[in-house]
């Protein structure tokens, strides 16, 4: 089977901001309001409360400060499409969803169809329209601080994720809010963001000769799961080529994820791993700590000196394998 060539052949900055994959922190990336540069990266790397505790928190994209300001301390800076692709979703509302005015384009890779996102922007470009193509550097709109609570101005940035969409019939997901869903199938629940700036940083050393299925493959396991299906979940029927089985698949299936829960490979349990479910629907086979970090996610939980899927991993699952 012939593979589509990878938009991230044509990968650009998502702003003027150039220097994305330096060591300086300060000034490119926009904390929260704690100051720590570091919050303005991917991972585990913001704390949130959850009810009487403070735990780490995971962000699924980064935060690129401002380079311009107007005199009203206002963005001046321009959204790019950071790759050729089509516009899948404008949401030109800021009141509509915690990304505020925000967009999502799809791309083409040999993994299949992946995304970005640009969130938190003050306009879209009033020529976009949903289903346009665009290429790589087309002006999208500008930065800004939108919100469903507005972020203080001087805060303002761009939010950007690069990922990979969990489930296409997402909106028949019983678990789906009954009130409208902002974003429909672009629903930030129905995006599994990887690292941006592990992409832009192998685009460099490689001189854009790589492929987002190549990325990934090279992606540390955080987590490795054991799985029963009854056939093989929409995902790995829509990113084949991270699926190593029949296409007809049912029975136990091993899935890796790594640290923000985005499946990057599956495949069928061997027997003594598929003993590990006994009579249970799922199973956590093993957990690399130093990948998982801090945990922010939290997909899975350390219970009693073992380590099962919490709260949120339930519902990941319940996503995942939704036909």
């Amino acid at each position: 089977m012939l593979l589509p060539a990878s938009a991230l052949h044509t990968l650009v900055y998502p702003t003027r901001q150039i220097a994305l994959t330096g060591t300086n922190l300060a000034g490119v990336f926009m904390p929260t309001a704690s100051g720590n540069p570091e919050s303005g990266l991917y991972g585990s790397v913001r704390t949130g409360q959850y009810g009487n505790r403070m735990l780490p928190r995971f962000h699924e994209g980064i935060d690129i400060a401002p380079v311009a300001r107007d005199r009203q301390g206002r963005p001046t800076d321009e959204i790019l499409a950071a790759a050729d692709g089509k516009v899948a979703m404008i949401s030109r509302a800021a009141g509509n969803s915690d990304y505020g005015i925000y967009i999502v384009l799809i791309h083409e890779d040999p993994v299949g169809t992946f995304y970005t996102l640009y969130a938190h922007m003050a306009s879209v470009d009033p020529a976009l329209r949903e289903g346009m193509p665009v290429s790589a550097g087309t002006r999208l709109g500008v930065m800004g601080n939108t919100a469903l609570t507005p972020i203080p101005m001087s805060r303002a940035h761009l939010h950007f994720e690069i990922g990979l969409m969990a489930n296409a019939q997402f909106l028949t997901w019983p678990k789906l809010p009954k009130k409208q869903t902002p974003g429909g199938l672009c629903n930030g629940q129905n995006l599994w963001g990887l690292d941006p700036l592990a992409v832009f940083r192998e685009f460099e050393i490689t001189g854009g000769r790589f492929t987002l299925l190549e990325h990934i493959r090279r992606i540390p396991v955080a987590v490795e799961l054991v799985v029963r299906v009854r056939q093989l979940p929409d995902f790995f029927q829509r990113h084949s080529a991270l699926w190593s089985g029949p296409s007809d698949f049912s029975g136990a299936m091993v899935i890796s994820l790594q640290e923000g829960g985005v499946p990057i490979g599956g495949r069928p349990a061997d027997g003594d791993e598929a003993a590990r479910l006994g009579g249970a629907a799922h199973a956590v086979l093993r957990v690399d700590e130093q990948v998982l970090g801090r945990n922010g996610r939290r997909i899975v939980l350390q219970r009693n000196d073992r380590w099962v899927l919490g709260s949120n991993g339930e519902t990941w699952l319940d996503l995942l394998l939704h036909r």
